[in-house]
């Protein structure tokens, strides 16, 4: 990883006594992108505007670049801010908003126009240099801010939820430029979202938060495959939560358990100990699904996956297009939901509500937890 450009050591914030983050310690690398990701009220915005300068520590510290910031203003730090809504003065050009900071500067005018210019090209903003801002699209709103944010070339770009006016469409196009121009640029862009889609699709780690904490820093698929407990597991997407207590140690990292009536074979690389209780948590699309029917009422799934036999009945379909959700109600009433790839040359969907079914799971795709209330 290349070296640090912003360190928060110990960092607490309190608001009249109640604390909003809480001994947060965290580095993050130059040319790095990098996600808070958490609901709303966790402190992710908190933290940015400590970063930023908008707010001050009640205790610890925040460096950039090994510098302590504390009492250091926002415009004197090498760090720009992109806002949720965007903050662009109505009554100026294009060119007059991205150009405002460069003028409190007192750059020469040629060398506003060149860098103006170019952050426009970077946003594909070239020709609209002369509009106002009520003439452009919510989009190009945001470019407008972005290029502002960009112009004099700050060591980290702070972006606070910049994309949750956007449509759907326009948000994940905007997700691919931003992740260009962050590489184009080379410079450390830390965003706020509360969308784990948004998160992944961009960052080179995320940090998940909680009530004013850091849960689990990691790369997408860290955080997405090996998540350190149910709080981070259900909130970076759909989750299946089995429970389960071991039985016995089979080998290195292999247990046998009873897993929600039926013994299987899990691997973790957790140690774990006998009649231990334990959550198997495994993500709807790691699951297999095989339909029982009159001839071969004890059909084995194939492959990797023989080694778990949960039986159910499937209650409901959605289908997604690409992908449909079965859910699968067990015997013992767990509810477990799957999601299947469509056959484009098949008719029909694999299964129908109705069906008996048994599942299973590549060995190893489980992620066994040890209980929690």
């Amino acid at each position: 990883m290349n070296k640090a450009v912003v360190t928060l050591a110990g960092v607490t914030k309190q608001y009249n006594g109640h604390p909003a983050l809480v001994d947060i310690s965290l580095t993050v690398a130059d040319g790095e992108f990098l996600s808070l990701l958490g609901p709303s009220g966790c402190g992710k915005t908190t933290l940015l505007r400590l970063i930023g300068g908008f707010e001050r520590c009640t205790k610890g510290s925040v460096l950039i670049d090994g510098r302590d910031t504390d009492g250091v203003p926002p415009e004197r730090r090498a760090v720009n801010t992109v806002f949720q809504n965007y903050a662009l003065f109505p009554h100026m050009t294009v060119f007059d908003n991205v150009a405002f900071g460069l003028r409190m500067a007192n750059r020469p005018r040629d060398e506003i126009a060149a860098a103006v210019n170019g952050a426009l090209d970077l946003v594909q903003l070239h020709g609209m240099a002369a509009r106002r801002p009520a003439e452009l699209s919510g989009g190009q709103q945001q470019r407008v801010a972005i290029a502002r944010a960009i112009v004099n070339k700050p060591r980290v770009l702070l972006l606070d939820e910049p994309l949750s006016a956007l449509d759907h469409r326009l948000r994940k196009q905007m997700q691919k430029e931003l992740k260009q121009l962050q590489r184009t640029l080379g410079i450390t862009f830390i965003l706020v979202t509360h969308d784990q889609d948004e998160a992944f699709a961009m960052s080179d780690r995320v940090v998940v938060m909680q009530q004013g904490r850091i849960e689990q820093i990691g790369s997408p698929r860290e955080i997405y495959e090996e998540p350190v407990n149910l709080y981070v597991a259900r909130f970076v997407g759909d989750i299946n939560v089995l429970a389960g207590v071991i039985r016995e140690k089979i080998g290195p990292n292999l247990y046998t358990a009873l897993v929600e009536g039926v013994t299987v074979q899990l691997r973790s690389d957790r140690p774990l100990s006998l009649a231990q209780p334990v959550h198997i948590l495994l993500r709807p699309e790691d699951f297999r699904l095989a339909v029982e029917d009159a001839a071969t009422p004890a059909r084995e799934l194939p492959g990797t996956i023989r080694h778990a036999g949960l039986k159910g009945t499937v209650r409901r379909i959605f289908y997604h297009g690409a992908t449909y959700d079965v859910e699968v109600s067990l015997e013992n009433g767990t509810r477990i939901q799957v999601t299947e790839f469509f056959d484009e040359d098949s008719d029909t969907l694999s299964c129908t509500p109705g069906d008996r079914v048994t599942l299973g799971w590549h060995e190893g795709w489980e992620v066994v937890l040890p209980h929690e209330e």
